[in-house]
This record gives structure tokens, sequence and C-alpha cells, in this order.
């Protein structure tokens, strides 16, 4: 049996177990979920002390292939070896007791308990009576915290008081803690800082020293090149190739994983004079303070454009967001939606006067992942298609369908719950749903986290369209590139302060890191 390959990149699986170095073996491994065929005969292997990239599309197959590892989902068909023996896990306990451990890009932590129970569930320590005993608990959480480099986070804090990579950072260490012989990863760098990617990085290397095998799926090439020594690529549900990392180019590995070259990963920018200030102004935000977070920021968005803000985490965007969109009041300062004047208590305000928010973290801000597609994309506009209380749903489902097709987003999204689709399919219902109410201004948080190449693209087209027709973006990326390909303007924020206004021929990562980090803030932290 041999993997296959339309590239030369394949090893066989078969071979890999007879020369007694595979660690993981699986053979034509399937799955179906109604009418998705999510696994199709998928066979690779993985060879013991290595970290295996898994790349693909959103929907290729990659996080059904870890949940069957980690035990939530039982395949179709197929057979799975793990160190030499077959392997049949019922359930994620079962898959613990043979050494394998997972950390979703979804988090499962449970996020009205601290941080140490979190960590330990469900292995607490008891004391007399069956009870869990609190101090054992605290004390084993701080050696695990200590022991992985942790050291920021309290193991009394209530994980629900975490930033997004914080909350990474403890699922992260949750899984290394459990001394895995097998560790997935699931898009584990999509909401972590910089820095806290070295981390990540840091902690990978001590455990294939260990002789741990990693498994780490991610959308972006370059972190699959720096933590990855082999890559296997997944598309509709099928296994195409696996190489090693260093001796296939990026260009090959896109047109693998889309199954066409890839001509531009973003859309032509407009010539910086189409984005001037001579439009009409969409939103003006003066002298704005929030929290301790945001500390007098100062700027002005206009129609046509798409506004980039850069700043490493915990700059204050995200309180800066949520200040716009009425999450968090100001303490002082105004906000302009055109020539109104607003102070929005509530997001509702927000969107009464036209704005709409695409957040970072999709799962816990952006959809509701019980409800249907059909219900998250209609929220803003219910009162646009309901009468006395009741939705008249004949009217409302074609306008969805639009978007749907849009957005390539599979009509089942009309009736399946939105939890039961891919990552990137989640964020496009979400910006599915500000298409359709249709605010002049749109902020997005991050929008590509955890999206592959292909989604990335569908996304920023529909953000240059939405552009092209008058509307306004303002624009956060954790990825510089992707602010340096899609705005002609960005601004930078530093510990709570606007510090510089990038423009033109000086829009470049280099330039958008020196300000990141500070370098120019003393000279520039007056011109806002």
């Amino acid at each position: 049996m041999a993997q296959q390959s339309e590239s030369g990149m394949h090893a066989s699986a078969t071979d890999a177990m007879e020369d007694g170095a595979c660690a993981v073996l699986i053979e034509d491994l399937s799955k179906r979920f109604g009418a998705t065929q999510a696994l199709d005969n998928v066979s690779l292997s993985i060879d013991q002390g290595q970290v295996r990239g898994l790349i693909g599309e959103n929907g290729a197959g990659k996080s059904t292939l870890l949940k069957v590892l980690s035990g939530l989902v039982r395949p179709d068909e197929g057979s799975i070896r793990v160190f030499g023996s077959p392997y049949d896990a019922y359930s994620p306990l079962d898959a613990h007791d043979l050494g394998i451990q997972t950390a979703f890009q979804e988090l499962t932590l449970v996020e009205d308990i601290s941080v140490a129970r979190n960590l330990l569930i469900p292995y607490e320590p008891h004391g007399p009576f069956g009870l869990v005993s609190q101090k054992r608990t605290i004390q084993e959480s701080e050696r695990i915290l200590a022991s992985f480099g942790v050291t920021s986070i309290s193991p009394h804090t209530e994980v629900r008081e975490l930033s997004l990579s914080d909350r990474q950072r403890i699922e992260i260490t949750r899984a290394a803690a459990r001394s895995p012989r097998l560790l997935l990863l699931d898009e584990a760098t999509s909401a972590l800082s910089a820095t806290d990617v070295r981390w990540l990085y840091d902690l990978i290397e001590r455990l294939r020293q260990s002789g741990t095998v990693v498994v780490f799926i991610s959308h972006r090439i370059s972190e699959i090149r720096d933590f990855c020594d082999s890559i296997s690529i997944l598309r509709n549900g099928r296994h195409i190739s696996t190489a090693a990392t260093a001796d296939v180019s990026d260009a090959e590995i896109v047109r693998l994983v889309i199954g066409r070259s890839l001509e531009s990963a973003f859309p032509a920018k407009p010539k910086a004079s189409a984005q001037g200030e001579s439009r009409p102004r969409a939103l003006s935000v003066r002298d704005v303070h929030v929290r301790t977070a945001v500390d007098g920021v100062n700027f002005d968005l206009h129609r046509g454009q798409i506004l980039g803000l850069a700043g490493l985490d915990g700059m204050g965007q995200k309180e800066l967001f949520s200040a716009l969109f009425g999450v968090l009041s100001l303490d002082r300062g105004t906000i302009s939606v055109g020539e109104t004047e607003i102070r929005p208590k509530s997001p509702l305000d927000s969107m009464t006067a036209g704005i709409g928010y695409v957040p970072s973290d999709r799962r816990r801000e952006g959809v509701l992942v019980n409800q249907s597609g059909a219900l998250n994309m209609s929220l803003p506009v219910l009162d646009r298609y309901a009468f006395f209380g009741v939705i008249d749903f004949p009217r409302l489902r074609p306008a969805i369908a639009l978007y749907l097709e849009k957005l390539s987003i599979h009509p089942r999204a009309l009736y399946r719950v939105a939890g039961s689709f891919s990552g990137g399919n989640q964020q496009k219902i979400v910006i599915a749903k500000w298409l359709l109410a249709g605010p002049p201004v749109l902020l997005m948080n991050d929008p590509t986290r955890g999206v592959d190449v292909g989604t990335k693209l569908e996304i920023f087209t529909i953000m240059r369209e939405f552009a092209d027709a008058g509307g306004a973006v303002l624009f956060h990326s954790t990825e510089l590139n992707e602010l340096v390909n899609m705005c002609n303007d960005i601004i930078v924020m530093y510990r709570g302060k606007m510090v510089e206004e990038i423009s033109g021929e000086r829009v470049t990562e280099e330039q958008l890191m020196r300000s990141m980090l500070g370098e120019e803030s003393n000279e520039t932290s007056g011109k806002y």
C-alpha cells in the first residue's frame, strides 16, 4: 500500500512500519458524517521522534483525523496502529491511557472554574471522603505552570478572565503536562502572540527530545517549516502527499492544498490616491480612553478604505474594537459614524449606528454554535423579516442563500448548526451575517485566524469588494504580511496609544515591527 501523491511527495506507510521506526500507522481510514465524506481512505505513517505537519483547507479532514486519534470520533472503516499496537479508542480517556493528548483550536477549557482545576481535570487529587483537594490541586498546578514556563498566569484565576492567547497556552500546557507519547496540536498557534509562538516552539523541541511524536496542524506555511520535519497534505478528505518539509516549495504546498496554483494570495490593492482623505469619513475616533487599555486614541476611517490596525498582543486593540462595538464603555472621548456622534452602551447601539464586528474568537463571540447558520446570519436583520414576533422564513431564506453562494458556504448552513462546520466556514458565516446587514463600517479583528490559504483569499476578496462598494473596514491582523498586502495606511498601537501612522512605500513588515516594538514611540507619541 502506497500513499497518494501528486508530485512524488510520498513514502510507503508499510515500508515505514517495516523499518521499525513507525510510531503511528493509519491505513484506509474513512469517516462519513451524513452526506459529508470527512475522511476518504486516508493512509499515512509517522516515524518515532517526528514532528509531522498536517495542512489542508478547512473541511479537508484534518480535525476529523485528529478527533479519531483523540478518541472523540470512531472511523467507519480502516485501521490504526500506535507504537506497534492496534488502536481502537472508545473515548478520550482511552486515548489518554495510550499516551495520546490533544490541544484543540476550539478550546475545551471550562470557563467558570480556575486554571488549576482545568489543568488537572479529570485527574484532580482527592482528599478524605473522595472530595477534590483544593490545596493539592493548587500545588500541583503551580508545579505544572512553572515547569512549562507559564509563570504569568495564576492557577487561581478563572479561565473566563484570561485572554485568548493565555487560554490557548493553558490548553497546550494541560496536554503537554500529561507526558504524552503522541501529542496532537490543532491550530495551536492561531491564538498565540509572537512571544508565545516561540514558547510553543521551545516546548515542542523539549517534547521531541524526550521521544514524543507531535502532529501539528497549521495553515501557516512558515510555521510548518519552523516546527515540522515532514508535512502531510489533505484535500477533500483524501491524503494527497507526504514529504520532508525541506523538499517542497511554498508554491507546491499551496497547489497541493487547494488543487490549483494560487497566482496571488491577496487581491490587488488600489492606488494610494484612491483611498485618500477626499472620500467621506465613515468613522471618526477622537481622544478615546477605555479602562487602562486604550489611552487617547484618534483616527479617521474613510469610505472605500481598508485601514490597518497593527500592534502586538495586549496593546489595546481588542479593547478598542470592543468599545467601538459597544461591548466596553468609553471612559472619555467621542465616536462618530459619518457625521453622527454616538456613545454606544451596547452592541445594539453600534449596530443601529451602522457598525458591524467580526471578532477574533468566532466561537465565543461570533456565532451561536448550537443554532443554524441561517439563524446566525439573520440575527442583525431579524427586525426586517419579523412581523409581530414571527420570522418570515420564506422571505428570509433567499436573502441568506445569496450570501451563502457569494461566500461559497454549503447550502446545508441554512439548517445545520454552526458548530458542525469547519472553522473557516464558521468565520464565513460571521462575515455573511454582516454583509446581509449592510453596515457602512466593518470592524475585522484578525478575521483569518485559523483558516486555510484558500479561505483567506475569499475573505480578503470580500473585504476588498466591500470597500470598493463604498464600505469602510478597520482591519487588525496578527500576521503582518496580511496588513502589508491589504492596506495602504496602517496605524500602530503601543501600550494603548496610537504611536504612528505608516503609509505608502513605508508599509513594510520591517517598518511595522519596529513601530510595534515601540522603537519610534518616543518620537511620535504626540502625533495623535
